[in-house]
Order: C-alpha cells, then structure tokens, then sequence
C-alpha cells in the first residue's frame, strides 16, 4: 500500500440554496468549463471522543466512491492566512483507517495526540457532487456543486448545499473572481467553515457557539506587507467564525464578537493606512463602517436588556419595592425594548445574508491573496511594506499611546464626550498591542494589555450608559405606543444608571493613574 501523497489545498466554499443549483451548474461563468460528471461521495469522519484533532481544527476521514476508499488528513489553515491547508491522502482497501500510510512528519505531528484505539466514527456526509472544471486565463478551477446532508450516529442531520472551488493550477484569487461571477447568478454565501467543522458541530450537539479572536503569530522577521496579511486575515476569520451564531441568533455574544472583529478589522487598516492605495482603503474602510451600521443596533438593545435593564429590576427586587406599577411599567419597558431588538436582529440578519455581504466577503478575500495593495507607485512608504515590521510595531505602539495619554489629559476634568473619545484611543491602542504582542516578551505584554482592558471596560460602562439614554429616546420612533407606567420606568433607569456613574468616579481616576503609569512592554519604549 502507497504512503499517502501530501498536497496542498487550495479551496473556496460557497452556500448555495437547493433550488438554485441547476442554475448555478449552467452559470455563464461556467461556459468554457468540461462537461459535468455526477458521483455520489459517503465520507466517514474519525475523532477521539472528546474532539481532539478537531480542537486543533484537524480532520481525518475516509471516503467512499463507487468501490474506492480514500483515506484523507487535513491540517489548519496555514499561519499567514488565506485558503491553503496541507492535505494527505492515499487509497485504502476498505473503510477502516490505517494511520501507518501517514509518514510524513508534519502529517505524524497531526496525530500525536491520538492513539488508533481512541479514534470513532464522529459522522457521516452523503453527498451528491457534480464536478465541472475550468481551465483558462491561466488557473485550473475544479466547480463541485455538492447536494446532501451531514449525519452523526445519534440520528442528528445538518443538510448541505453548497459549491466548492478547488485551485488545482494558478493564482488563489482566480478562486474568489469565479465566486464573484458565480454570484451574478444565483445568490451564495461565503461558507467559512469546513464541512468537517460544521459535522463536529452537529456531533457536539448542533451548538454554533461564539468564537473570540485567534492570536495572531508574528516574528522579527516578518514583512510589514506579511503582518498586514496576516492580521487582516485573522479579523477576517474571526468575523466569519461567527456568521453562523448571529444568524441563529439565540446567543447575544455572537454579534458582539462580529462587531469586535469589525474593530479590529478597521482599527487594522488605520495602522497600515500609509501603505494601502487611497481608493482600496475608502471603500474597505466603507464596507465596514456599512456592516457596523447594521450589528450595532443589535447588540445596543442586547446591552440595555442583559447588562442594564435587568440590573435595575434586581436592584428594585432587592430594595424589597413593592410598588406594582412600577414592575409593570419596568415589564412593558422590557417589552418594547425586546421587540426593538428582534427587529435589530433581523436587519442584521438580513446584512449577513445581502448580496453585499458576500461581495464585501470575496473582494476582501481577494485583496488579500492578491496582495492588492501593490497596485500603486514605488515610494517611500510602499517601500517600506518590504521591511521587517518590528520597528514600524514599535512606532506603532509609541503613537498610539501618546496619543491616548493626550486624550486622557486632565483626566477629572473630562466631559461624558471627552471620556468616550479617551476610549476610543484607548482600544485603537489595545487592538495594537493585541496585534503584534507575538514579536514582545509575553507577560510583559499580558499585562499591560490586561490593564488596558480593564480601563477600556470600566470607561465602556459611560458608553453604555449614554447609548441607553439615547435608546430609550428613540424607543418609539418606529411609531408603536408606549405601555402603562413606561415612561415613568424609563425616567428611573436613567436616574438609577446616572448615579452607578457617580459611584463609579474613583474607580475610574484610579484605572486613569494606572494605565499613566504602566510599564511599557515594547522595544523603543524601553530604549526611552
């Protein structure tokens, strides 16, 4: 028996709706592609019991076409981003695994952390895949329209409809120009996760749960271009890593999470802004700014419900109020602010799955693998994406700090407005620290990022604050009518907000004396 052939994958996934598949198999983006050729595909996915390899978002599966089995390993996206992974494959005899054909080194260190013994059937796919391949303008392009549904042992079923562009041959932003083509035709979604990753899912019990940002790894040597890549990639990924969730919709933090990613991703262009064309930072810039428009109400209602409402009720209920008129005016608060966020919900809904969405998706996914911020004349400031990003980092960090020590001056002293702009500074300046943390002495910069945190939250409670305010302003400005005893409610939360405010002061001027203080964790800040 063959050891198994180690590739490189290069694949673009695309949610499709049922009824659209025959149009999107005889798209015109499709003309010169070969005839279509239909299989249908059983593949058996393995894992330890509690997820191993899927922690370290690895797969390992066999797969059954016809009478062949192939027996396949695949590892995580490669660190600098984009759509490649490393894969392993080699024909099998029958069903059952036999992890002695993986010999490579690389694919061995995939499966240290698993015995045979350990390894069980996680799920099953059933596919029915119709093939066409492209072949011009200098890349290969396998289309596979896939149409079938994800088991697990338990009776679970996830159905699948998707189209998968595989790279066989070119450059990986040929992958997102088809998907932009193919989606004049029919609408898709950018599907982030893999169909192993949606499978383990289903087999932990179907939970799409919310995912905080992956660490992002840099070293010395690293080009500004690469951590420009790098660490656009990463925001990217987190805003798709939680698509799912915020379109279910039964957990808060999923929104929350694609708005963080949001911040990320625009407070990462500000960092690289020199060095992107004019015109390609606008309209990202632009984009963002378009998506935040539609996740910010959301998770502003989520906020007013879970962390300042529901404080207030506890606070009453504690105080031993036994004023009904105002529980009941506090409920039909409650009530209307709930009905606001449901149609906050749906708008955000309703911009994760627009057609501009997707675009904004492919486009930015093709400036990266394209590196689009090439497309401008040699300068001084282009020529530096070339060089190691250790001295710009240490730049970067030194002006972002001063810049929020010079909001922060006279700290007391600060308006309501004046504070929120302090914040603002402040997370530009932790997204920095977060960024390139990799290239410093890690506790060092655990700590100082901690504090930041810390100051950043306790300043976000004035924000919350403030938004709530204009929330509750605005409750009926959709035309519905306000409920027995609201108003009156509403007057008290604001009263009772106000005064967590007052209690709060010194805290603040304590958090404010300590980020002043703080040692810095960064190379030219040390040299000062």
């Amino acid at each position: 028996m063959a050891d198994a052939e180690h590739n490189r994958e290069t694949e673009l996934k695309l949610a499709a709706r049922p009824e659209d598949l025959p149009a999107l198999r005889s798209a015109p983006a499709l003309g010169a592609a070969s005839r279509a050729a239909t299989s249908a595909l059983e593949s058996v996915y393995y894992d330890t019991p509690d997820q191993r390899l899927a922690r370290q978002l690895v797969s390992l599966r066999v797969r059954r076409k016809g009478k062949r089995f192939v027996q396949t390993l695949k590892g995580p996206p490669f660190a600098e981003g984009g759509l490649g992974r490393a894969e392993w494959e080699c024909p099998v005899p029958g069903p059952a695994l036999d992890l002695s054909l993986f010999t490579e080194p690389d694919a061995r260190a995939l499966l240290d952390s698993v015995g045979v013994d350990e390894l069980q059937p996680m799920f099953t796919t059933a596919i029915q895949r119709t093939i066409r391949v492209l072949d011009g303008g200098g890349a290969v392009i396998e289309v596979a329209f896939d149409k079938g549904e994800i088991r697990t042992p338990a009776g679970a079923v996830l159905p699948l409809c998707e189209v998968e562009l595989e790279l066989k041959q070119g450059e990986s932003k040929a992958l997102f120009d088809l998907a932009l083509d193919l989606a004049k035709t029919a609408p898709l979604r950018v599907e982030s996760r893999t169909k192993a990753a949606r499978g383990f899912a289903l087999a932990a019990g179907g939970v799409d749960e919310p995912v905080k940002a992956a660490k992002i790894a840099l070293s010395p040597e690293v080009t500004v271009e690469g951590a420009l890549c790098r660490i656009v990639s990463n925001c990217l990924i987190h805003l798709t890593e939680n698509e799912a969730c915020s379109l279910k919709g039964e957990d808060p933090e999923g929104i929350h999470q694609m708005r963080v990613a949001l911040r990320r991703l625009r407070s990462a262009l500000a960092l690289f802004r020199p060095y992107v064309p004019a015109e390609q930072y606008d309209w990202l810039v632009g984009e963002v700014k378009w998506l935040g428009g539609h996740l910010g109400p959301a998770r502003d209602w989520d906020v007013f419900l879970t962390d300042l409402l529901a404080p207030v009720r506890q606070g009453l209920e504690r105080t031993n109020v036994q004023e009904a008129p105002l529980f009941s005016g506090i409920d039909a608060l409650e009530a209307a602010a709930r009905a606001r966020r449901d149609a906050a919900y749906q708008g955000a809904r309703e911009a994760i799955l627009s057609p501009r969405y997707t675009e904004f998706m492919l486009r930015l996914g093709a400036w990266l693998e394209d590196q689009g911020w090439r497309a401008q004349p040699v300068s001084e400031e282009s020529a530096r994406l070339l060089q190691p990003v250790i001295t710009l980092a240490d730049e970067l960090l030194t002006k972002r700090r001063k810049r929020a020590r010079k909001a922060g001056q006279g700290f007391a002293e600060l308006s309501v407005e004046d504070r929120h702009q302090l914040r603002i500074a402040l997370k530009k300046l932790r997204y920095a620290a977060e960024f390139f943390r990799s290239l410093y002495e890690d506790k060092a910069a655990r700590r100082y990022i901690q504090r930041l945190a810390a100051f950043q939250d306790a300043l976000g409670h004035l924000n919350d604050v403030a938004t709530a305010t204009r929330l509750l302003h605005d409750l009926h400005a959709d035309g519905s009518r306000a409920g027995t005893g609201e108003r009156r409610a509403a007057g008290l939360v604001i009263g009772w907000l106000a005064r967590g405010v007052a209690d709060l002061e010194a805290h603040l001027n304590e958090q404010w004396d300590g980020f002043h203080g703080a040692k810095l964790f960064w190379s030219r800040a040390r040299a000062e």
